[in-house]
């Protein structure tokens, strides 16, 4: 076959569990790097070897032509990452039908350079569609592992099925990355889908872990300056299971707030304090610089993770970028939630959202959101369930029935979505969401208020946290306890929420068809094991024009 290729070199510019804010910026944040947490990231077998691919390899974002590949080069011993050494290096790629590169379809190469944190992008096309293929790196007479990618089906195909793993909220310190390791064992994924918190911004021990740090952050110090954040996302990078996931099917992700700060918001965070952590505009550009260094994805306009990919026939995937563009979340329980000056999503995100619903002429819309859209209250919990729920979700612990960091908090943009959807009578759009480290399966309906009498304008599943704290963790008891009263009072409280885990981490599967769109929830064994298991623990459904989820008794 004939193949195109283009080569890339590219640098663009949780809620606290115990939330503090630090009015001084411990001094490492702020100076120079020091080897020692530098060298932290790269695994302590290899430091001396070069040049090496440390980090894995990865792709994402798959195209019906094409595939975006990602590595990280360590060229000389003392590259670290965050370092700012190290020389220019070729790096080049292949890519192959076959795990054994007989067959090359698509080579190239690029420059690593300390610019970019010696991290490579390759965006690929001319590929055939929905089509498994294998791709290395090479630097120095060094290969990189190999890893599978897939593309996506070709715009106007009749597409049977497609299968995605879902995520969100990973704490290094909390526990291992068992989850990625499930997911990447099954090999029956068209891609999987990072919903926000891929990494956590706090020092070591600054975030809820059960009182126990698994394995320690690097830096030790809350990352502050670009070095700091390049420094954090190699460290994620070194971990097995995330590596192996990355080499099994191409990643879409989308950032939330960890990844900047602490309920980040346009002009700010709750997690900065300006001046003395320096001026948030800094800080956010640095974080932004290095997860598109470090992470493979494209951003359809720069600085921002809102863009929308196409699976055939059967669906699309509008992703969301809610940290941006949003006005600063509000503390009490007020009118200010309804102010219509007030938007979560910015007024041109909101816009291309709409437009690309209502133009859709797939069978599914999917929307790859990082916060809940479903309205919860909290209705009329005891005391002893409503603090550990309202520091889970961030709220103060009396009286506030909102998350004001979801929609919850925006709700005129809520408003405006959903009536957009009733009004041009758009089905099977399905809100996929992570951020609050517990498993929902939502309607969403027009107003909650007079739910189920108001009707369901789309459906909601949540994903559970990776490692993240949630309620059992957070008072200290076995997974389920806490679920066990907690969930049928919530549910009691909120007509059109059918299922809530509030206890276990794991991840989901999201299982599409012509005629229905599963998700099958997973959970894990013990987040601080590193050999964990995973069990089936429930799946929900929405059949294609209900609107509405029911729950189907086997996963797919």
């Amino acid at each position: 076959m004939t193949s195109r290729y283009r080569s890339s070199n590219t640098s663009e510019g949780l809620n606290s569990l115990t939330p503090r804010r630090r009015t001084v910026v411990k001094a490492a944040a702020a100076t120079a790097v020091l080897a020692g947490p530098l060298t932290a990231t790269l695994p302590a077998r290899a430091v001396d070897q070069a040049p090496a691919f440390l980090h894995g390899v990865a792709s994402g974002d798959p195209l019906p032509d094409g595939i975006l590949l990602w590595t990280r080069v360590t060229p000389v011993p003392e590259a670290i990452p965050g370092s700012g050494a190290g020389p220019d290096t070729e790096v080049s790629w292949v890519v192959a039908r076959d795990k054994a590169f007989t067959t090359v379809v698509a080579k190239g190469s690029t420059t690593a350079t300390a610019a970019s944190d010696h991290t490579v992008k390759a965006d690929i096309r001319g590929l055939q569609p929905a089509t498994d293929y294998w791709f290395r790196f090479s630097a120095g007479g060094t290969d990189s592992p190999a890893a599978r990618t897939r593309t996506a089906p070709a715009t106007d195909a009749a597409v049977p099925g497609l299968r995605f793993g879902v995520v969100s909220c990973a704490n290094w310190e909390a526990g291992y990355f068992s989850p990625y390791r499930h997911l990447a064992a099954r090999g029956d994924l068209d891609a999987w889908l990072h919903l926000g918190d891929y990494i956590y911004e706090y020092g070591t021990g600054e975030y809820g872990t059960r009182g126990k740090v698994v394995r320690p952050h690097a830096p030790a110090h809350e990352i502050v300056t670009l070095a700091d954040y390049r420094i954090r996302h190699a460290r994620y990078k070194t971990d097995p299971d995330l590596q192996a996931l990355h080499a099994t099917a191409p990643v879409v992700a989308i950032w939330d707030d960890h990844e900047f700060a602490n309920d980040a918001w346009s002009g700010g965070a709750e997690n900065h304090t300006e001046g003395a952590e320096g001026a948030w505009s800094a800080r956010q550009a640095a974080a932004k610089q290095a997860y598109f260094e470090w992470m493979p994805v494209r951003p359809a306009i720069a600085g921002t993770t809102y863009r929308r990919l196409r699976f055939g026939k059967l669906a699309d995937l509008s992703l969301l970028d809610l940290r941006s563009f949003r006005s600063q979340q509000v503390k009490v329980s007020n009118g200010e939630v309804d102010d219509p000056d007030r938007t979560l999503t910015g007024r041109a995100q909101l816009d291309w959202l709409k437009a690309g619903l209502k133009s859709s002429d797939t069978t599914w819309r999917l929307v790859g959101n990082s916060v809940m859209i479903s309205p919860f209250a909290v209705g009329s919990l005891s005391a002893d369930l409503l603090k550990p729920l309202a520091k889970l979700l961030g709220l103060p612990q009396e009286g506030l029935a909102l998350n004001t960091d979801q929609w919850d908090g925006y709700t005129d943009d809520r408003r405006e979505i959903l009536a957009h959807l009733r009004t041009n009578a758009i089905r099977n759009t399905v809100f996929l969401t992570g951020d609050i480290h517990m498993a929902w399966a939502n309607d969403v309906p027009v107003d909650a208020g007079t739910y189920p009498l108001s009707p369901s304008a789309a459906t909601e599943f949540v994903v559970t946290s990776v490692t993240s704290d949630n309620l059992d963790d957070i008072v200290k008891v076995p997974q389920g306890t806490v679920s066990a009263v907690a969930s049928p009072v919530i549910r009691a409280a909120n007509r059109h929420v059918h299922w809530v885990d509030t206890d276990r981490h794991g991840y989901g599967v999201l299982d599409i068809t012509a005629e229905r769109a599963q998700m099958d929830f997973y959970v894990i064994s013990d987040r601080a094991k590193r050999d964990a298991t995973a069990k089936w623990s429930r799946s929900y459904r929405t059949r294609s024009g209900t609107q509405k989820v029911e729950r189907t008794y086997d996963p797919v």
